[in-house]
């Protein structure tokens, strides 16, 4: 008996296959097709959403926007493999009805709608929302590492500018002396630099060190602490137990079905003052005035916990366990007698900041080098039974502001204030590993897109947009399948 054989290359039908044959009912670019037709991609913000009147026709963005939401599904990101990808890949042909516009067309298309694929992502997560795909009781926020497209040469700090400028230096007086030494010489040794060749590479290294100082006086004008040459919104990091140029991708993540709510890329090393713009977020996004929301020990910030909590968010920070004062609009002040791990907070309205007892804290003075504001009690701190700071004149507390903030009047009249205890639910803490690293794991690892390809903020927004968007929908095709979600679009 012999092998399953297939169809002759060279037979000529009657009737040739139709592409849509090859294209099943459940297939994934059936949901992409029908999500994509259902946009308004003016409202939304996309260039280049309306014909032109003259010229030559251009590509549809709605084309573009299902190519590339079908690569990221597909762990396919390059606009190089793009392309490829519409001369051989059956769905791809049937998703652009043989469409092939080319690389720098597509990745155009990424670069210049920033802000738009943002808009996309957020409407598919309105959709996700009204068709229950969200629970709106539960979400938890993580930040995780992707690396920018910067390399870790290309990135300068004080300390490493200053370091080089110093090996400069002594390289210089080291080629000085071979100058002076070379000159004293009658004939040049065979392998010894010529004076010319000698005082060439000296104006080369002092030409560098005019460089490297330019960035140094850029770094001291600017506030920055570190400069990016490839990418200059990019920064060096911890990311996976190492140092490299990264952003940081803040997520929100639903707990039912571990769909992404909302997501924010940032420069910023740490998590700290994050969860407050958030869960901001994502009350809006969900239309909900209630939510329980857990961090992680990163996110432990008393303002920030303080800020988010006024907002009447349910909060969890993991590890965390103390005590802080907060104004109340009682007309009296609740007695405190002691605390338990005490932090003070400052509070932006009032220019104030609350120790652990209730006591204000006044504005003393600013630290310009460091770019905070300190602020202390003396007087306040002698009264006090309970002594959480080992200076014996009392506490001062140091917070991050710009200089124009901490100069700011303050209002401490009418103050009333109470304590409250900030304890993590040990429940809630376990599920928010579980539920916020699911879309991360899954980016990184099955989607493959666990490095940036494109530079700046805006750019990097739109990357992720389309990576989180694929990663929704695939969601959303698991959970309720192919057909029915499209039902649901029309």
């Amino acid at each position: 008996m012999e092998f399953i054989s297939g169809e002759n290359r060279n037979q000529v039908t009657l009737l040739p296959d139709s592409i849509d044959d090859y294209v099943d009912d459940n297939n994934s670019v059936r949901v992409i097709d029908a999500y994509i037709n259902s946009l308004n991609l003016f409202e939304l913000g996309f260039s280049r959403s309306q014909p032109n009147d003259t010229g030559r026709p251009m590509y549809d963005p709605k084309d573009l926007l299902k190519l590339y939401i079908y690569g990221y599904m597909n762990q396919i990101r390059s606009s190089r493999h793009l392309e490829m990808e519409t001369k051989r890949n059956l769905e791809v042909m049937w998703l652009l009805h043989k469409l092939s516009p080319d690389h720098k067309t597509i990745a155009r298309f990424r670069h210049d709608n920033g802000s738009a694929l943002k808009n996309a992502f957020r409407d598919f997560v309105k959709l996700c929302v009204k068709l229950g795909l969200y629970g709106k009781e539960l979400v938890a926020i993580d930040g995780s590492k992707f690396k920018a497209v910067n390399s870790k040469d290309r990135n300068f700090t004080d300390k490493k500018l200053q370091d080089r400028i110093a090996r400069i230096d002594t390289k210089i007086e080291e080629y000085l002396k071979e100058l002076e030494d070379s000159d004293c010489k009658e004939d040049v040794a065979d392998g010894e630099k010529s004076a010319e060749e000698i005082a060439k590479i000296i104006t080369e290294l002092i030409e560098r060190k005019e460089l490297y100082q330019s960035y140094a006086e850029e770094l001291a004008q600017s506030g920055e602490l570190q400069k990016s040459l490839t990418d200059p919104d990019s920064r060096l990091m911890m990311a996976n137990g190492k140092m490299d140029i990264c952003y940081n991708v803040q997520t929100a993540v639903d707990a039912k079905n571990k769909l992404i709510v909302d997501f924010a890329i940032i420069n910023s090393p740490i998590d700290k003052n994050q969860i407050t713009p958030m869960a901001e977020h994502a009350k809006d996004i969900l239309e909900t005035d209630k939510l329980t929301v857990a961090v992680d020990a990163g996110y432990d910030s008393a303002q920030d916990i303080v800020a988010v909590m006024n907002q009447g968010v349910d909060l969890h920070v993991a590890g965390t366990d103390f005590d802080i004062c907060v104004p109340t609009i009682n007309t009296q002040s609740i007695e405190i007698t002691s605390h338990k791990n005490g932090r003070p907070v400052y509070f932006t309205d009032r220019n104030i900041a609350l120790c652990p007892m209730g006591k204000v804290l006044y504005p003393g003075f600013y630290k310009k080098s460091k770019g905070q504001g300190v602020f202390y009690n003396y007087k306040a701190c002698k009264q006090c039974a309970c002594r959480c700071a080992k200076e014996a004149r009392g506490r001062r507390y140091q917070v991050p502001m710009a200089e124009s903030d901490f100069s700011k009047t303050y209002n401490d009249k009418h103050l009333f204030v109470r304590q409250i205890r900030i304890m993590p639910n040990k429940e809630i803490i376990k599920q928010r590993k579980s539920i916020v690293e699911h879309p991360f794991g899954t980016i990184k690892r099955n989607m493959h897109a666990g490095y940036c390809l494109t530079k700046g903020l805006k750019n990097v927004s739109g990357e992720f947009s389309l990576a989180f968007l694929a990663y929704n929908l695939k969601r959303a095709i698991n959970i309720l399948g192919s057909k029915k979600l499209i039902e649901c679009m029309v």
